[in-house]
C-alpha cells in the first residue's frame, strides 16, 4: 500500500483559479507512482503574487524576475528522519501567462509546474543535457498518466484563441481510466 500524500496549501495571492488541495495530490500521486519507495510525501505548496516570486527568484536563483515554480527541497538536520520533501513556490500570473504564450490550458500547465517543481524536489534537473531529458521524458510520462498533452510541443496560440479563452479549463481529471 502507498504511504499517504500530505499537502500544505498556502495561498498568498489573490486569485481566483487556483488548483484545489484534492487536486496537487491527485497530481503528486502520479508522481509519486513513479518513486514506490520515496517515503518524503509531504509538501508545503504556496501560491504567491509575482512580487514574492521575484523576491525569492533573486535572492536564491539570483535571477531578478518572477517565475512560474521554485522548488526547496527540505533537508534534515542529522539523524532526524522526517517525511517532509520540500517546498514549492508558485505564481499563478507567471503560470497562466505562459499557459496563454504558449497555447495550453491554465489548467494543464497548473499540473505541469507541480509535476516539474516535485521532480526538482525528488533531484531531478535540467541544466544539462541529457538531465533535461531525462526530465522532460519523465514529465511527459506522468502528464500522459494525468491524460494530459506533451508540455514541451506547444506553438503560440492564436490572436483569436486568446479572446475567445479557448486555452482555459477547470482542474478535471482528463483520465481515460478515471
Amino acid at each position: 500500500m502507498s504511504q499517504p500524500i500530505e499537502v500544505d496549501r498556502q495561498l498568498a495571492v489573490d486569485f481566483d483559479a487556483l488548483p484545489t488541495r484534492a487536486d496537487i495530490e491527485r497530481w503528486l500521486a502520479a508522481v509519486f507512482s513513479r518513486f514506490q519507495d520515496e517515503t518524503r510525501r509531504e509538501l508545503t505548496v504556496r501560491f504567491v503574487e509575482e512580487r514574492e516570486s521575484r523576491q525569492l527568484n533573486a535572492t536564491w536563483r539570483g535571477r531578478d524576475y518572477a517565475t512560474n515554480v521554485l522548488s526547496f527541497p527540505f533537508e534534515a538536520p542529522p539523524g532526524l528522519a522526517l517525511a517532509l520533501l520540500g517546498d514549492l513556490v508558485i505564481s499563478p500570473h507567471v503560470v497562466v501567462r505562459e499557459a496563454r504564450e504558449q497555447g495550453k490550458r491554465s489548467a494543464d500547465h497548473f499540473v505541469h509546474m507541480i509535476v516539474h517543481g516535485t521532480l526538482h524536489l525528488l533531484g531531478f534537473d535540467h541544466i544539462e543535457d541529457d538531465e533535461a531529458e531525462t526530465m522532460e521524458q519523465l514529465e511527459r510520462d506522468i502528464l500522459a498518466d494525468l491524460g494530459i498533452d506533451d508540455p514541451y510541443a506547444w506553438a503560440p496560440v492564436t490572436p483569436q484563441a486568446l479572446e475567445n479563452n479557448e486555452n482555459e479549463g477547470a482542474f478535471e481529471d482528463k483520465r481515460t481510466d478515471a
